[in-house]
């Protein structure tokens, strides 16, 4: 009995040794050299150049990897061919290290600055930011700063505040909002700049501690917080930062189907795609090391050779093979060890059954809790109430909707917002449906939010987006919306190939029927509803490009007995009601405000808020007030809207526009007037031979009277304006100014 107690000792020995060696292979890899083209430079100073990189044209895979060794320095520099960036470290994994500026922005007493920042990095197109390694980084006590620049196929801004009134308030190595802030950014980016912004030219409290503020990007391990970087940042000209690097832009598949151009040249390695950027990278087999990218690149590791890379219990019963390593003398152990494991394999696949049937009851319970904690019974109780109803909100179970998404597969995702997720789903009838998945509710409001959904579900209007119903066996209640299948009128004005298919007369439409959609849920709903959110990406169109009025995530219903609402600000910046802003008082002319906004999206094709135009005209409203005041209107105007509209009505729904843009909510027309009066302009586009009575005129005072009173064409096709909407307009973002 001692004998076979010693036996299974020394088994379990043998077991620990060898998942203890398995470990250590994964963390320490041999060093092993890497292989060079002939005749080619494989270092500038202390820098490895390693293939595909190279200085001269043969010693390159392409022209993308291209650098140059500089040696004019008192120690030698690294550069890519076509930029400034210097590179202090190039590694085969597929990651280099450059070096990046700090912007800083420095202010004199009498407020007289010295400030640079702009663009961070200028890449070659084959490399990205490593969005886990590196962080943006703001530091002062009055800072905002933003970077900006190109993310997938699309632009991207996003940014942090660093504040602080007294030195006292700075710790060392915290970097969370005092002093200094820091954000991480998103994969895929492959171009930087940054804005970076004091909010006063003078700030007398922090005048003798901090008197610049700086912005950059910079590996994390690299730079830790301290107090003194206040002053000594100065000093710094750059900091290290790590970019992803791969070959083409193109997939393994793709790149395969071209032996001459594909650079996994080695018979013992493989392609893979990287967790960021584009294009394709290669590496070594298992059991191989060395440079992928050229021929016979890859050499076999004897594993004998290092005791961590083997699980022998005698470094004598090792035998290397090629790309691995066998032990001899060992099979009697090896045989018990095999049992002993083929043991613990019973025992962990009963313990896994027992587990998943535990995971499946605690998961119905959670279901239950969940419908219950959303207010599943208050729902089921309103729902009986009105069974005779043909538009009955169903609730789905979450298995349904698990089934319709593929568990939610990240594929399905069809977009993302300030308010939750929405994805594609197939449903058993085969109807297609968007599910929306919010990022929270309210546990206090569960019975607002189900009477929203009741309401919602009870809308029957052509041009608002028909909820279907719901689920709430989830954490997060999910929302199941009709499918609209032909994008947003985002993409139909900013996309340039359907903007040049997207003309006046089908802008003015889908405008009046918005309008329409905002003015009954404003007063003709059976509890007005505020949208709270309402801007051109909210707005779906289907195949006939009729619009669809979306995202109710932020609405909120208004008691019959009230106007207006207090609540914490939402909406989108450019559309945002800077009366709101100011009071957090909602009222029905926040929406009047927003949709101002979309109409002179579609009046110009410009983004409300585009870091690409100069600071005085990041805003769109800012700038279309501005020149509407100076008469100045068609200057800025769509070039299909300026060919394909009407002059006097173009005018006219710009005065419209203007009219909804007011600062005071009480000048701003309703919804009601606004609908009115787009619908009258269409209707004299279409038959310009209708004669304007007195009953039309009484329809509505803004096309016969605020408007036409205001605006005059004369022969020459000249516009004067007779009033000011823009005088002491609040300025909803500005990216200058001064400490």
């Amino acid at each position: 009995m001692g004998f076979l107690q010693i036996q299974l000792t020394n088994l379990l020995a043998i077991l620990v040794i060898t998942a203890s060696s398995k470990s250590s292979l994964s963390a320490t890899p041999p060093n092993f050299p890497i292989a060079l083209k002939p005749n080619c430079t494989d270092h500038c100073g202390n820098i490895s150049i390693p293939y595909p990189f190279g200085t001269t044209e043969e010693c390159y895979q392409s022209h993308d990897f291209f650098v140059i060794c500089n040696q004019t320095f008192d120690q030698p520099k690294v550069f890519f061919w076509n930029s400034s960036v210097e590179i202090t470290e190039i590694k085969l994994d597929g990651q280099l290290r450059v070096l990046s500026f700090i912007a800083h922005d420095c202010y004199n007493r009498n407020g007289t600055s010295a400030s640079y920042s702009g663009t961070l990095l200028q890449m070659p197109s084959f490399l990205t930011v490593n969005n886990t390694a590196n962080k943006f980084t703001v530091i002062g006590c009055d800072t905002d700063g933003f970077i900006v620049g190109q993310w997938l196929d699309r632009e991207y801004a996003t940014g942090c505040i660093a504040m602080c009134s007294a030195e006292d308030d700075l710790t060392e190595g915290s970097c969370k909002g005092l002093g200094c802030c820091q954000i991480s950014i998103p994969k895929q980016v492959w171009q930087v700049n940054l804005s970076l912004t004091s909010f006063h030219k003078y700030h007398s409290n922090v005048w003798n501690f901090d008197r610049c503020s700086y912005a950059f990007l910079v590996e994390e391990i690299a730079f830790s917080f301290s107090p003194e970087n206040l002053t000594n940042l100065r000093n710094v000209e750059n900091l290290p930062v790590v970019l992803d690097w791969a070959i083409g832009n193109g997939t393994c598949v793709e790149a395969q189907m071209n032996a001459s151009s594909y650079a996994c040249k080695s018979v013992n390695s493989k392609c893979y795609k990287p967790d960021n950027g584009y294009g394709y990278r290669c590496s070594c087999l298992e059991g191989y090391q060395g440079n992928p990218y050229l021929i016979d690149g890859c050499q076999d590791v004897n594993e004998c050779e290092d005791p961590h890379l083997n699980n022998c219990i005698d470094i004598k019963h090792c035998v290397n093979t090629i790309g691995s390593f066998h032990c001899h003398g060992e099979s009697l152990a090896f045989k018990l060890a095999a049992e002993i494991s083929l043991g613990i394999i019973v025992l962990l696949l009963v313990a896994w059954w027992l587990h998943l049937g535990l995971k499946r009851r605690r998961q119905t319970k959670m279901r239950q809790m969940f419908f219950l904690q959303n207010g599943g019974m208050l729902l089921q109780e309103k729902i009986s109430r009105r069974e005779r109803s043909s538009n009955t909100t169903t609730i789905f179970s979450e298995l349904e909707l698990q089934n319709a998404t593929n568990n939610f597969d990240n594929i399905m995702i069809i977009g993302k917002g300030g308010f939750g997720i929405v994805y594609k789903g197939f449903l058993p009838d085969n109807r297609i449906v968007a599910i929306k998945k919010s990022k929270e509710v309210d546990p206090n409001q569960i019975e607002q939010f189900i009477n929203e959904v009741i309401i919602l579900s009870q809308i029957n209007h052509r041009n608002v987006v028909k909820l279907l119903g719901c689920c709430l066996e989830t954490q997060v209640p999910l929302l199941v919306y009709e499918f609209i299948n032909n994008g947003t009128l985002f993409e139909h004005i900013h996309n340039k190939t359907k903007a040049c298919l997207f003309s006046w007369e089908m802008r003015l439409k889908i405008a009046t029927e918005t309008a329409n959609v905002l003015a009954y849920l404003h007063s003709a709903a059976s509890t007005p509803i505020i949208h709270r959110d309402v801007k051109s990406a909210n707005i779906l169109l289907d195949q006939t490009l009729t619009a669809k009025v979306s995202d109710f995530g932020a609405s909120r219903l208004v008691p019959l007995d009230q106007t207006q609402l207090f609540t914490l600000v939402h909406g989108t910046w450019g559309y945002l009601d800077p009366e709101y802003m100011q009071t957090n008082q909602l009222t029905e002319k926040s929406d009047v405000y927003s949709f101002g906004a979309v109409l002179v999206e579609l009046l110009t094709g410009k983004k409300v808020l585009s870091f690409d135009r100069p600071e005085e005209e990041r805003g769109l409203v800012n700038l279309f007030l501005s020149v509407m005041k100076e008469d100045r209107l068609f200057e800025i105007l769509e070039e299909n809207v300026t060919r394909e509209g009407n002059k006097k009505q173009l005018m006219k729904v710009a005065m419209v526009a203007k009219s909804c843009l007011h600062v005071k909510g009480n000048e701003r027309p309703s919804m009601k007037e606004v609908a009115t009066e787009l619908e009258g302009l269409m209707l004299r586009e279409k038959h310009p031979w209708v004669p304007t009575g007195h009953d039309e005129e009484a329809k509505g005072f803004l096309l016969d009277g605020e408007f036409s009173g205001a605006i005059n064409v004369g022969e020459d096709n000249s516009t004067s304006i007779g009033f000011d909407s823009a005088k002491n307009h609040v300025m909803l973002l500005t990216m200058g100014g001064g400490r």
